[in-house]
């Protein structure tokens, strides 16, 4: 830091009163914190095999399928590893030969580049566009669509419809899921980690599957194609009906989801965490728009995301801005290392507090003045 940001102070009555607002990890509200150290010590270091454990799993997966408001024949799979290892199984296990890929940012571009290096695929096909913008799917004959809810390394969501009836619709919704609404009806797996949105730690995926799913998933795990046993969802799903994972998992994360999918439920589920997230996005957005050196990253109002917001900064070193906000305690605003621009980047998550969003946008007004 330069000696003129060493120097800014924030004063105490402009700061949130919490700092967090990365788009992962994200903040963990200090409720689900206290239960779980309330739980902990008939709960950590016990079989996840035992029901000790396997009430929290179960907690979790009926806790999901209330927020997601899925139809009783669907099914939620858990297991170690998280969303990037997840890729990996799906091209085991969802994907039968071909499929379509929207590449519109790091991490949607990020499961087509497995798809593209697994040598039982076929090439699949991949739709791109730039960085603040989505591109939209091409009917075609392919048996997996995927694409990304929300690329959290943009601020860009996607509208999720189905494309074809005939082929499994998969969306990567690791920094949507239980933050922005859905229907079912367009998916078949919506998969995610919990360390976003759900504010927990990370270390797992889950994913909400159809039925067309489920058969596709039993159907290539009970095959010839061999697969790993860490990335077969045929074991997955083995397990999961057992409200287990098939190795040991981190039973904070499993908590912790299954304590903020119980909290959004019993504040109004998924359309209040919804409305939450885009009151606290568009107070941000607004911010942005009315000032001079700053604007959104992404020009599409409607694909702006309500969970992600990047903003643009002109004339002031937006670098600057995070360090001197990391240095008064408002932590990981910084932009996506790899999309190299001047930017800030601010999650909303159902966990963040508006009034926290007001606040944020009060320091960044002082610092930008006091860094001119």
């Amino acid at each position: 830091m330069s000696a003129t940001e060493t120097s800014i102070s924030i004063p105490a009555e402009l700061l949130p009163e919490d700092g967090r607002f990365g788009s992962g990890p994200s903040k963990v509200r200090q409720e689900a914190l206290t239960s779980f150290l309330d739980i902990a010590p008939r709960y950590l270091g016990t079989s996840h095999r035992q029901n000790e454990v396997k009430r929290e799993v179960a907690r979790l997966q009926n806790g999901l399928s209330e927020l997601f408001s899925l139809p009783q024949d669907w099914e939620i799979l858990l297991g170690n590893g998280g969303s990037t290892l997840f890729w990996d199984a799906a091209s085991f296990n969802l994907i039968d030969s071909k499929s379509q890929h929207l590449s519109f940012g790091e991490f949607s571009s990020k499961f087509a580049t497995v798809v593209q290096k697994a040598p039982h695929l076929e090439e699949p096909e991949i739709i791109s566009s730039v960085p603040g913008t989505c591109p939209a799917a091409v009917p075609s004959n392919v048996d997996a669509y995927a694409l990304t809810h929300n690329e959290t390394s943009t601020g860009v969501t996607a509208t999720l419809n189905r494309p074809s009836k005939d082929a499994l619709t998969i969306v990567d919704a690791t920094s949507a899921a239980g933050a922005i609404n859905w229907d079912p009806d367009q998916v078949d797996c919506y998969y995610f980690a919990p360390q976003k949105a759900l504010a927990s730690d990370g270390g797992l995926w889950l994913a909400a599957c159809s039925p067309a799913a489920i058969g596709r998933i039993e159907k290539l795990s009970g095959g010839e194609r061999w697969t790993p046993a860490g990335l077969d969802l045929g074991i997955a799903l083995s397990n999961s009906r057992q409200n287990q994972t098939y190795n040991t998992p981190s039973l904070a994360t499993i908590f912790l989801a299954a304590e903020m999918v119980e909290w959004i439920n019993a504040s109004g589920g998924l359309s209040w965490a919804d409305e939450r997230c885009r009151r606290s996005s568009n107070t941000i957005y607004e911010w942005a728009s009315d000032r001079t050196f700053a604007e959104p990253f992404v020009n599409q109002i409607a694909d702006r995301s309500p969970v992600v917001c990047t903003i643009d900064f002109e004339d002031v070193d937006a670098g600057a801005i995070s360090r001197v906000l990391r240095a008064n305690g408002i932590v990981d605003t910084e932009s996506y290392r790899k999309l190299g621009r001047n930017q800030i980047r601010i999650a909303t998550f159902p966990a963040v507090e508006p009034s926290d969003v007001d606040a944020l946008c009060a320091c960044l007004d002082f610092v930008v003045e006091a860094l001119s």
